[in-house]
């Protein structure tokens, strides 16, 4: 028994999947993959970078994604609780600019599969919150970018009071989805 499952969402090709975990007295062990089953439900995820993310209370990150070479992304949260966002940036696809939200926590042991031709962010909903983040494909420098978190044309509906948000200047600067569409991902 792999104590995984797989939920495949709305957004073609996005997953929300339930981990394997186990626990007592001790503590618990969580995993977060493994190749083969992902691969049963039709997932080809080939990890290329890993890397932990931590965030206060409050803190909004995102929308990110590169437009050369997308990444693929398995998205969970290792301490802490977040409010996470996917959403579907392919022009061709019948859910282009749908978005989809799920609270992943250390606690309830979920994680997002996302695919390439997606952007991503986050509403950090705890202090100290550590997100491990999973990507299949190459970081590409040169294209990494994002549309603005509070975009009207997307219209996420944001938790919590947006005055006290803590966002990053780079954040901030992002593009809207019109301007993204000028130049949209290469998949």
């Amino acid at each position: 028994m792999s104590g995984f499952s797989f939920q495949e969402l709305d957004l073609k090709g996005a997953y929300l999947i339930s981990n394997f975990y186990i626990g007592d007295n001790r503590g618990g062990f969580t995993k977060i993959f493994e190749k083969d089953l992902y691969k049963e439900v039709g997932i080809d995820f080939q990890l290329n970078e890993t890397f932990v993310s931590r965030s206060m209370r409050n803190v909004i990150r995102g929308l990110h994604f590169q437009t050369n070479n997308p990444q693929a992304k398995l998205i969970s949260v290792v301490a802490g609780a977040v409010w996470d966002v996917m959403i579907d940036l392919r022009p061709n696809s019948p859910t282009f600019k749908q978005w989809i939200a799920y609270e992943l926590s250390a606690e309830n042991h979920l994680c997002f599969y996302i695919p390439r031709g997606f952007a991503h962010g986050f509403a950090s909903l705890e202090d100290n919150t550590v997100m491990l983040y999973q990507c299949d494909g190459k970081y590409d420098r040169e294209t990494d970018t994002g549309i603005r978190f509070d975009d009207p044309e997307i219209g996420i509906e944001w938790p919590g009071d947006k005055s006290v948000a803590i966002h990053s200047e780079r954040d901030l600067a992002l593009g809207s989805l019109k301007e993204y569409m000028m130049h949209p991902m290469e998949l």
